[in-house]
């Protein structure tokens, strides 16, 4: 059982903004904290893993928003660190739509099922501003997608971006373009570099014991005077504040257990918040089989159920030659094949390449299925807020509760759902955790000057206090001189007169 002294911050969650926020209290001075990771690494829902002799991103996987009139600061720590990333092009991807005999529908058909996808999302938006407002008596029919085009432009639109839609901080601040991480280090590699500017490493390794990995925290008390954190194999730290840097699945699941409970009005702002689960499954093959010249990178399958195996991408321009396929599903469908064995998903994405590319396409010789939804640290990929959520929902999620703060990208009221949300929390979060330990160091110093004050005045009575016969000497043996002038000044029997200085 861990017996570490108390501390003044504990931070739950070694995620990107638990690294940028325990970043920035070290910078101004506050050193003495600790980090209690779940999992066996940093780096949250940044994860790489080997896969057919490349390093492939499980979670986030690019760095959304370049080239804009502001600068990315995740982009920014990608250039300090050399990260090597490839930029992705969707614009061609509406037109390399295969339907299910192998056929690519014609450029026009798919232009005209994109357009009227937007103008559709756009009218259900207009419909529900209408109804919220109360100016509308009865909102407008929007066109709903039926045929498989229209069911994969739908996806594609609604599931992956709604910047057509609806502007979108990330791109109208930083920029459109977008690169992905293709290092053989990974994306985490970035909060490797960022934890080594505060915390001991040793051979690339952090070596630091604030830094502790495998301590599922399962219980958070608190009260006025700090927080207990007591973790699953049995440990318990002490400290003056915490701030939660888990992701809103996790906050809305049961696996951390905060008493007394959090308010009504912090628990409605959490569930308030979807949360989307993105699946990346990887192929690895023998030999490619698919188109990879110019603007094939994307492709789309067109299916009667809506995002089955819909959005595919080949690594051929990250990691020439890898012959690896990459097919993202969403929600219903990740949850769905998460439940699943990996052989029934093997057959599933087989039987839908085959109807793309013919009969005689070789297998996979591997397969890779992440679980976000299943994995207990993560409990989904990213938080997605209704289109018309208020500006008092975001308040109430990242206001703290007593000395709980909150961290993390479901609390950027700008940048939800993105890795630079999630960085910039981290700051956000600890310059508000700064600003209050400031506020609570001036009181301390404020109630220091209070009892200087006192003692002062009561100097005087101490040449008194010498000379007092006290009856029951063995009542008071125990008490200090100043404790004896305080007694007398306030029973009255000791009184100070204008005259003594």
């Amino acid at each position: 059982m861990d017996s570490s002294s108390p501390c003044s911050v504990i931070i739950v969650g070694a995620g990107i903004s638990g690294i940028s926020a325990a970043k920035l209290l070290a910078e101004n001075g506050v050193d003495d904290l600790v980090i209690l990771e779940a999992s066996d690494r940093i780096g949250g829902r940044i994860r790489k893993e080997d896969f057919g002799d490349v390093s492939v991103e499980l979670g986030a996987g690019w760095i959304q928003g370049v080239g804009g009139k502001e600068s990315n600061p995740v982009w920014e720590l990608a250039c300090e660190s050399g990260l090597r990333t490839c930029f992705s092009d969707y614009s061609n991807a509406r037109f390399n739509i295969y339907d299910r005999s192998g056929k690519i529908f014609p450029s026009g058909l798919a232009a005209a099922s994109y357009n009227k996808a937007v103008d559709s999302a756009i009218q259900e938006l207009r419909n529900q501003e209408a109804m919220l407002s109360g100016l509308s008596t009865g909102p407008e029919p929007s066109s709903a997608p039926k045929t498989p085009i229209e069911l994969a432009i739908d996806f594609i639109l609604h599931d992956f971006e709604m910047a057509e839609v609806e502007p979108i901080s990330t791109y109208t601040d930083f920029g459109e373009r977008e690169f992905l991480v293709a290092d053989e280090r990974g994306y985490e590699f970035l909060l490797y570099k960022m934890a080594e500017s505060f915390l001991f490493t040793s051979e690339g390794k952090i070596v630091d014991n604030r830094l502790k990995l495998n301590k599922v925290v399962r219980e958070l008390q608190h009260s006025r005077n700090g927080v207990t954190v007591k973790t699953e194999d049995g440990c318990v730290y002490e400290a003056n504040y915490v701030i939660l840097s888990v992701s809103v699945g996790v906050l809305q699941s049961d696996l951390i257990s905060i008493c007394p409970p959090l308010p009504k009005w912090k628990t409605e702002a959490i569930m308030k918040c979807d949360v989307i689960v993105y699946t990346k499954i990887f192929l690895k093959f023998p030999s490619k089989f698919w188109p990879c010249g110019p603007g094939t990178e994307f492709f789309i399958y067109a299916h009667e159920r809506r995002g089955y195996y819909t959005f595919w991408q080949h690594m051929e321009n990250a990691y020439p030659g890898s012959n690896i396929l990459v097919v993202t599903l969403t929600n219903g469908e990740s949850k769905r094949v998460e439940a699943q064995s990996d052989e029934k998903t093997m057959e599933e994405a087989m039987g839908v390449l085959r109807d793309m590319f013919g009969p005689d396409i070789p297998d996979a010789t591997r397969l890779l299925v992440p679980r976000w939804w299943n994995n207990r640290f993560q409990r989904g990929s990213y938080s997605n807020y209704p289109l018309l959520a208020t500006k008092q929902d975001f308040t109430d999620i990242k206001a703290p509760v007593g000395p709980i703060f909150f961290s993390g990208e479901h609390t950027n009221e700008r940048f939800n759902g993105y890795v630079h949300g999630g960085y910039l929390s981290g700051i956000d979060t600890s310059n508000a955790l700064l600003k209050e330990m400031r506020k609570e160091e001036k009181k301390r110093e404020s109630s220091l000057d209070l009892v200087e004050s006192q003692n002062f005045l009561l100097e005087p009575l101490l040449a008194l206090t010498e000379s007092f016969t006290l009856t029951k000497q063995e009542a008071v043996s125990g008490l200090q001189k100043w404790d004896i002038a305080r007694q007398l000044y306030v029973s009255g029997k000791l009184v100070v007169q204008e005259a003594i200085k």
